[in-house]
């Protein structure tokens, strides 16, 4: 038995399928139907509203089911569209492939290998994008995608604008996605990052065509502002809602808390002078008057300072619904002290709200820069001071 039939049983003992979404490419499209017909006789083709020729090609593949549509809807729209019929199908896995040649069907057994022992993970084919071969504007789009993934998710991957993937569908089946087009691509591995699913990296190949034959249907301006506000999007989504849900988890879930304190407070790699600092950083940064974008822009400091990124990103939580009346009247208190005879009296109730601030904006904002800059540095001072009577006593009892 051939490699090539070998994987062809595979992809029917894993029930998984090729699916290709395509528009406008009759140069390349009858080429990788046909390589990819050389490992497995389960693809699907997504024709997205062509207007060349792509339906003639397509009638002469009897092998190779077919999903048609009129108008031209979009690489997002197409996949959803394919992982439905997939689905109909009985497939429980696709592979996705682009038509205009970038990627090789030579690929195709890497998934098939790492499926075996990663299954209910998507697959991502990660191209080596520091070949000579890739556009400048790919190249930056990638690490651009990349640096928000991570920022979104807490994960790296090398690749994630790779449309070589293997996606798992029943675990994407109940999934509302709202995405049409190339930022579809995006929004797919970010959910489903939030939702548990593994995402992990395989080796692929990755052709790119001379400029002048290259057949991109990619709109730098328009799709490039797609994928931003996407980013945005999600980038809100992330702080003010992914991380307090996730950490509220950790905090219910001994085993998570227990690894978190280690792994990040207690962390021998890092100095406790760095440790303690990005703990009054992250309450600092819970502080300030930047309501819904505390986390966010705690986040980006420690980026900046090179800090502890998980420590700020929990202290800042110092600013949770509980805590906000607290807050809140202290900055008020502290205000004082800046305003003197203008100075407003604020009794402390369960009441107390943002629309209190309004009374007199100054004083609170005054009262919350000098709380954050209090309550950071006594923090700081806290945590450096913990840190170091635990190691002096940890070493006393391994002397």
């Amino acid at each position: 038995m051939t490699e090539k039939s070998n994987c062809n049983a595979k992809f029917e003992e894993y029930g998984v399928c090729v699916l290709i979404p395509t528009y406008n490419n009759e140069t390349s499209l009858a080429g990788v139907i046909n390589d990819v017909l050389e490992y497995t006789q389960h693809v699907i083709v997504v024709n997205d509203g062509s207007t060349d020729s792509t339906r003639e090609i397509l009638q002469s593949y009897s092998q190779v089911q077919v999903v048609d549509y009129e108008q031209n809807r979009g690489k997002g729209w197409a996949l959803r569209k394919g992982f439905a019929f997939a689905l109909s199908q009985g497939y429980k896995y696709a592979i996705t492939i682009d038509s205009d040649g970038q990627h090789f069907a030579y690929d195709l057994p890497v998934f098939l290998e790492k499926l075996e022992s990663s299954p209910d993970t998507i697959l991502i084919g990660a191209r080596n994008m520091e070949q000579a071969s890739v556009p400048g504007k790919s190249s930056f789009g990638n690490k651009f995608s990349n640096f928000w993934f991570k920022v979104e998710t807490g994960h790296t991957l090398p690749d994630t604008q790779s449309g070589y993937r293997l996606y798992p569908l029943e675990l994407l089946k109940d999934f509302r996605f709202f995405t049409p087009k190339y930022e579809f691509e995006i929004e797919v591995l970010v959910r489903a990052s939030w939702s548990g699913i593994k995402i992990e990296a395989v080796p692929v190949t990755v052709f790119y065509a001379p400029k002048e034959t290259r057949i991109s249907h990619f709109r730098p301006f328009q799709d490039f502002s797609r994928v931003s506000v996407l980013n945005t999007v999600l980038v809100l989504i992330t702080f003010l809602y992914i991380k307090p849900r996730d950490f509220f988890k950790t905090l219910f879930d001994r085993q998570k808390l227990k690894a978190l304190v280690n792994e990040h407070l207690f962390n021998k790699n890092q100095s406790d002078e760095l440790k303690a600092f990005s703990i009054g950083v992250g309450v600092f940064m819970g502080i300030v008057p930047l309501w819904g974008f505390q986390m966010m822009a705690g986040l980006f400091l420690a980026f900046l300072l090179r800090l502890n990124k998980a420590l700020v990103v929990i202290c800042s939580h110092v600013s949770l619904p509980p805590m906000v009346p607290i807050i809140i009247f202290l900055s008020y208190k502290m205000g004082e002290l800046w305003m003197g005879q203008n100075a407003i009296a604020l009794e402390f109730t369960t009441h107390i709200s943002l629309d209190a601030i309004k009374r007199n904006l100054q004083q609170y904002i005054l009262g919350s820069l000098s709380l954050a800059v209090v309550a950071g540095l006594l923090a700081t001072l806290i945590a450096y001071f913990f840190l170091k009577t635990v190691k002096r006593k940890t070493s006393s009892l391994v002397g």
